[in-house]
């Protein structure tokens, strides 16, 4: 199946993807300098999912192209607002772009970096589980386990895997993650939320409905579920882009280095004070200082 999609100008394909996979050793979000590529759960069913732009930031056009087994005929009416979600294709930022140009700090950033959209993970499920599993690790090592967990738990198509469901996680053997490298805490915390989804007694797809202070008190009610956890699935998971997760360290230094402080932010409300001055768009800088860090890496052009 193949089919177009116009995202709301302007837009970039290849800075949205980095900013949704963030590292080179992503093998679930999959970039070749082209193509972007994914295997996405459609009707209970794995189909691998390619995504090419064509024309420029300012008048865009996406290619997508989905392949297999079955491929049914309401595909493309559930993965398309897959895709909208995943890399922000309707967001309107021209609001943003319009206050950024009135401040002298903001506005490089921003130009350097014009189409980035705001990525989602494609389920709630797939933000709390990066959460844990990235948390008090570099986002390298907590992005190779993910990888390994997509590559044992995740269904599979052709040769590539998607993000494991919650129903492929619960009730599995503790020691058989373990062996991918995550700890025992994370283990638990990984299998206890699966199996809360499975038995319907955790919907966090509903949590969309709730304003931000509801969502961080059910999300701290899980098993290793902290503040940095909760904020990176307020804006990872649910598009909560006036969020930027204070207790990020990389996201702090970052920041330092963007605006030449003499040192990194050393705490939680040192950093909300300093973003203050550009509230409510605290998340979308948050991408752009991600894009910065990788940029300086060689990996964003």
């Amino acid at each position: 199946m193949a089919f177009l999609l116009e995202p709301a100008p302007p837009f970039r394909l290849d800075l949205t993807v980095w900013a949704l996979r963030r590292r080179q050793n992503n093998v679930i979000d999959r970039w070749d300098g082209r193509t972007y590529s994914r295997t996405l759960i459609l009707s209970g069913k794995p189909v691998e999912v390619t995504v090419v732009q064509t024309g420029t930031a300012d008048n865009p056009t996406l290619k997508v192209e989905a392949t297999g087994a079955r491929i049914a005929g309401h595909t493309k009416l559930e993965l398309k607002p897959g895709l909208e979600r995943m890399l922000g294709l309707n967001t309107d930022l021209s609001r943003f772009y319009a206050f950024a140009l009135e401040d002298a700090r903001l506005a490089p950033l921003i130009d350097r970096f014009r189409g980035v959209k705001p990525p989602r993970f494609p389920a709630v499920f797939e933000g709390l589980a990066n959460g844990i599993a990235c948390q008090q690790l570099s986002l390298t090592v907590g992005i190779t386990l993910l990888s390994r967990l997509a590559e044992r738990f995740g269904a599979k198509a052709g040769d590539t895997h998607a993000f494991p469901r919650p129903c492929d996680l619960a009730g599995q053997d503790p020691r058989r993650i373990r062996s991918l490298g995550f700890s025992e805490h994370k283990v638990r915390a990984l299998l206890e939320a699966a199996e809360e989804i499975v038995s319907g007694r955790l919907d966090l797809e509903a949590l969309a409905s709730l304003d931000d202070d509801s969502v961080q008190r059910r999300l701290l009610s899980l098993r290793g579920v902290g503040r940095w956890t909760a904020e990176y699935v307020l804006l990872r998971g649910l598009g909560r882009t006036h969020v930027f997760p204070g207790d990020d360290v990389g996201a702090r230094k970052g920041l330092a280095k963007w605006l030449e402080l003499s040192s990194t932010p050393s705490d939680y409300a040192g950093t909300r004070a300093i973003l203050d001055a550009w509230r409510p768009y605290a998340g979308l800088i948050y991408f752009h200082l991600l894009l910065q860090g990788l940029a300086g890496k060689g990996d964003v052009t």
